[in-house]
This record gives C-alpha cells, structure tokens and sequence, in this order.
C-alpha cells in the first residue's frame, strides 16, 4: 500500500525575516516525515531561493508569501505563492552580481520546476519537487 499523501500550509509576512522562519518550518516538517536528510538540505536550499525571490515580489506592497509542503510517493514538492507577477525565468548573472541565480539553482537541483500564475492573473505559484521524479522539469519552467 502506497504511504498517504502528506501536505502543510504556511502563511508568512513578505519580509527578508520570513526566510529563516520558512526554513526552520521546513526542517521541522521533513524531520517529521521522516525524509532523508540529503533530500531535507537541498530541500532548505530550494525553499530559501523561492522563498527569496517571492519576499523580493511581495515586500514592496506588504503582501504575504503562501508556503505549501506536500510529499506524495517520495516526491516532495514545495510551492511557494507571491503576489507578483510575470513570468519567473532562470538567468545567468553576471559574476560580480550579487543576486539573480535562485532559479538557475531551483532549476539546477530540482527534479522539476514550474509556476502557475494566480487566479485572475493575480499573483503566482512558483514550485519544485524532489524525489522520485523520472522525468526532468519543463525546460520553460511551466506547470506540468
């Protein structure tokens, strides 16, 4: 029999101190599903870019940043919701730039990586999975 689905939902301030939270909820979450810990720090790592990116998103209009954990047949797949808009694209900064790799990393050290835009066009859901995924992620980072 298949393990049940797992899923969590967080709500956090678009502020750069929601990071560090979203991470510690993330590790407590993993620790208690019981998921390896190479999983659990690539994992940290990939909450903390998306994460990064939707404070960027949000924080100049005081919005919050939505936070979903669920892990479903050794896939863990992490989304995290702003509400800023346009279409999320990895880049190559250039190297005395200080920011603009996280979605080269997500893109890099997911399984698979998308977005959603928000409903009425309102915002967007950028998400990664880990796990057992056979298939690499869409190579225009779209939803599957």
């Amino acid at each position: 029999m298949a393990a049940p689905p797992y899923k969590i939902n967080y709500r956090f301030p678009g502020t750069p101190r929601s990071v560090p939270r979203a991470r510690t909820a993330l590790r407590e979450v993993l620790g208690g599903w019981g998921s390896p810990k190479e999983q659990l720090e690539t994992a940290v790592l990939l909450l903390s870019e998306l994460m990064g990116n939707a404070v960027l998103a949000s924080e100049e209009r005081e919005q919050p940043v939505g936070v979903r954990l669920g892990l479903r047949g050794g896939i863990l797949r992490i989304d995290v919701s702003d509400a800023g808009v346009g279409v999320p694209r990895p880049r190559t900064p250039a190297s005395d730039e200080e920011h603009g790799r996280g979605l080269f990393l997500v893109q890099y050290l997911a399984d698979r990586w998308g977005f959603e835009p928000g409903d009425g066009g309102c915002g967007k859901t950028v998400w990664c999975e880990l796990g057992n995924s056979a298939e690499p992620g869409p190579a225009d980072g779209a939803a599957p």
